[in-house]
């Protein structure tokens, strides 16, 4: 392979010294091509025009002298090896020449052939490998700023365009050619502390970053650049990068994310080896665990107490269908169990195989709850109106029962001793009947008690009969009655159902036995008291107490015990409307309640009931009550077993019957005997016409008519088609002899307790 020449620059005034190097030139055995000039204004247009290799300068020449004639040349050429051509007694001038950048000098008159063609080879092909190394890097810088998928971009101090690779023009939207007649500052949207920096936009403090540019469509981009100060003299190289459509992909993911993290659901993503991936702000919320506790975490431990089918039934449903939703029962950190309505989606990866799932829970454990109440509430509805009709057939069977039995202690009163304790029995158990019956129309309808002043102590005399004959053997029951207790104003019937919830429960938590005590006492509450208790105010109270001995109470549910439809017993087994009525009935009254429990030792509750002033309770005797005068009183009731037994008390006591089997015989037995009827004891709900519309008709036909109504549908007169006057006397079924008895004296004398 042939080597290229050297280009040789020789600046020499002097012939000889021309001939002599053209003669060492023609022995080298590298091929050099010589350029020969005299002056030095012709060697630099000879610069400007080609490329020499290297320079060899006559410091004296015609045009210049001395060491400004190597000066004004080094300036023209600074990377061009000069070697300086001087006389024997200039070679200071020489030596100053090698300070200011000569390559190196020779002496005229000592110059040889093989000195003259070894300087002058070396510095030639150090030059020529240079520019080969210069060229190459030329051509790798150039290959690469071409074809990189960046923009890249050469500006000056100024900002002006030096070079710019395609991609560059692809962003700023602009040919090369027009590229570089502009610069950087044309194109960037500058704020008001931009315009700080220097005119080239690259701070040397801030070599990377992010600038916007305004295209000449009038789009804004935002570009990220990274910069090189001066990697050539008065050269800056800056790499850019349109982030335009990763800025606003962000933003979306921001903004989604900030969707995800206002939604009150539970969004999570869950890899396929259950593996927590993703943890919203919902999850936070709803299971308490934090995102970082959540994630890594496997959802299957993490949120519910043991494996079962309906997670299997869901996982299997999504990896098969791709989708799957229905109701699942989770546990939250503090280990509280809430339902969620579940949606999860499976997630596919680019090659669209199974990746991950997608869950979104809402948490419906309130609702769940409130529809849980709502279908209790429809049932007791149910029971109530079911209930209704059921207390209306049976206090019309037991009126009868109880107002026979009476009567017949009243007429035939040389009975023996068995016979009237067998009445007794009767009558008793009619009444606890009639109480029961009032009861659940109570409890179902809501039917309001009417207070009257009771001592506690005969209310639980009955109530240990029915514990000691319905509660099982293995439960010992004591009950301890104080001698002297205060009275109260309460009504019987919801008191009595305050002992029977507390006791059930009692018996409910000894399921093997145990010992159950009942016990009333009287008790001061005093001011330290109350500040203790927030519920009690200072004063008198009668104490109930329920103690047992079963499983306790739980502290993490006793603030719950209360609430209604709240049971810790297993379903089906209670409403949980037990000791919400415990309290509702107590606060009804004026008392409070206290609880005191420990698991596997039993618990106890103790109702305050407020002291009432004393008062004679002793009832007169049925035989107090003033005797008829020959009245006539109209019995109306299409039971007729009611008539007879009501005709039987009344006549006993010296009254005279009629009797009507509805409405409308009513009103004609009275138009047949008004001048001689002086009361009418009538049924509110009858066939043909109802007691409330005969009543109305009666009241038309005579306004001071004595009437009273009667009705088994509980305490008070029940609401009917037809309005009732306000202060109709009321008579509830059943009633016995004396009732009725109380109720005619007080009606047609208007006082009960006259004496006959």
């Amino acid at each position: 392979m042939t080597e290229p020449p050297l280009h040789l620059l020789l600046i020499e005034d002097n012939p000889a010294d021309v001939r002599l190097f053209q003669a060492f030139l023609q022995e080298s055995a590298t091929p050099f091509i010589l350029t020969h000039v005299e002056r030095l204004q012709p060697a630099l247009a000879c610069l400007h025009q080609q490329n020499f290799d290297v320079v060899l300068l006559d410091l004296t020449l015609p045009d210049s002298q001395g060491l400004e004639t190597f000066l004004t040349l080094y300036h023209h050429a600074p990377n061009l090896p000069l070697i300086v051509l001087t006389g024997l007694d200039d070679e200071t001038l020489a030596l100053r020449a090698l300070q200011e950048g000569a390559q190196d000098y020779l002496m005229k008159g000592q110059i040889t052939s093989g000195l003259w063609l070894s300087r002058t080879l070396r510095y030639a092909i150090e030059r020529q490998r240079i520019q080969t190394q210069l060229q190459d890097q030329e051509c790798q810088f150039r290959a690469i700023f071409n074809s990189t998928l960046n923009a890249i971009v050469i500006v000056d101090d100024s900002g002006q365009f030096v070079d710019v690779n395609p991609p560059a023009c692809d962003l700023f939207q602009l040919p090369k050619a027009t590229l570089l007649h502009t610069t950087i500052l044309d194109f960037v949207v500058l704020d008001p502390e931009s315009q700080m920096l220097r005119p080239s936009i690259f701070s040397p403090t801030k070599l990377t970053g992010e600038i916007q540019i305004r295209r000449p469509d009038q789009t804004l981009h935002a570009v990220e650049y990274a910069a090189t100060l001066n990697f050539l003299p008065h050269r800056h190289l800056a790499v850019l990068q349109d982030v335009s459509d990763r800025k606003l992909a962000e933003q979306k993911i921001r903004q989604q994310a900030s969707l995800l993290d206002i939604a009150t659901d539970a969004i999570l993503v869950r890899g396929l080896q259950h593996h927590i991936l993703f943890w919203s702000k919902g999850a936070e919320r709803i299971y308490g665990w934090r995102a970082n506790e959540a994630c890594g975490q496997t959802a299957n431990t993490l949120l519910f107490d043991a494996p079962s089918a309906e997670i299997e039934t869901a996982i299997q449903t999504v990896l098969a269908q791709g989708e799957w939703q229905g109701e699942l029962t989770k546990i939250t950190k503090y280990g509280h169990t809430v339902i969620v309505e579940s949606r999860w989606a499976l997630v596919l990866d680019e090659q669209q195989q199974p990746h991950a799932i997608l869950s979104v829970d809402t948490d419906i454990t309130e609702r769940k709850q409130l529809q849980s109440q709502a279908l209790r509430t429809q049932r007791l509805e149910s029971i109530g109106t079911l209930a209704s009709g059921i207390a209306h057939d049976l206090n019309n069977i037991l009126t009868p029962i109880l107002a026979s039995a009476q009567l017949i202690q009243h007429k035939l009163p040389t009975l023996d001793e068995q016979t009237q304790r067998l009445l007794h029995i009767i009558e008793d158990s009619t009444r606890r009947g009639a109480d029961l019956i009032k009861q659940v129309l109570a409890f179902t309808r809501g039917v309001e008690g009417k207070h009257m002043v009771l001592q506690i102590r005969h209310l639980v005399a009955d109530f240990q009969k029915v514990i000691r004959e319905t509660f099982p053997k293995s439960i010992e029951v004591h009950i301890q009655i104080a001698p002297d207790l205060w009275v109260i104003s309460g009504d019987s019937t919801q008191l009595h159902q305050v002992l029977m919830n507390l006791c059930v429960n009692a018996r409910d938590a000894m399921p093997q036995g145990g010992h159950l005590s009942l016990s009333v006492q009287n008790q001061q509450v005093d001011a330290a008291y109350t500040r203790i208790n927030l519920e009690a105010q200072a004063g008198n109270y009668v104490v109930i107490t329920v103690a047992d001995t079963g499983v306790g109470i739980d502290a993490s549910v006793m603030d719950r015990i209360f609430e209604p439809f709240f049971t810790t017993k297993a379903h089906g087994l209670g409403t949980g409307l037990g000791l919400s009525t415990v309290m509702g009935i107590t606060k009804s009254h004026g008392g409070f309640v206290e609880v005191s429990s420990q698991i596997a030792e039993g618990t106890q509750f103790r109702i305050f009931l407020p002291a009432a002033a004393a008062t004679n309770l002793e009832a007169p005797p049925p035989s107090a009550y003033p005797r008829g005068q020959g009245e006539l009183v109209l019995v109306v009731d299409d039971e007729a077993t009611i008539c007879e037994t009501a005709q039987a008390s009344l006549e006993l006591w010296g009254y005279q019957v009629l009797q009507a089997s509805n409405g409308l015989e009513a009103i004609d037995c009275y138009r047949q005997h008004h001048e001689q009827i002086c009361l009418v004891l009538i049924d509110l709900f009858m066939p043909i016409m109802s007691g409330g519309s005969a009543i109305q008709r009666l009241q038309q036909l005579n306004p001071r008519l004595n009437i009273v109504a009667m009705s088994g549908l509980g305490p008070s007169p029940p609401p009917t088609a037809c309005p009732l006057p306000p202060d109709l006397p009321f008579l509830p079924k059943p009633f016995s002899a004396d009732d009725l008895l109380q109720c005619i004296n007080q009606v047609l004398r208007g006082n009960p307790s006259t004496q006959s």
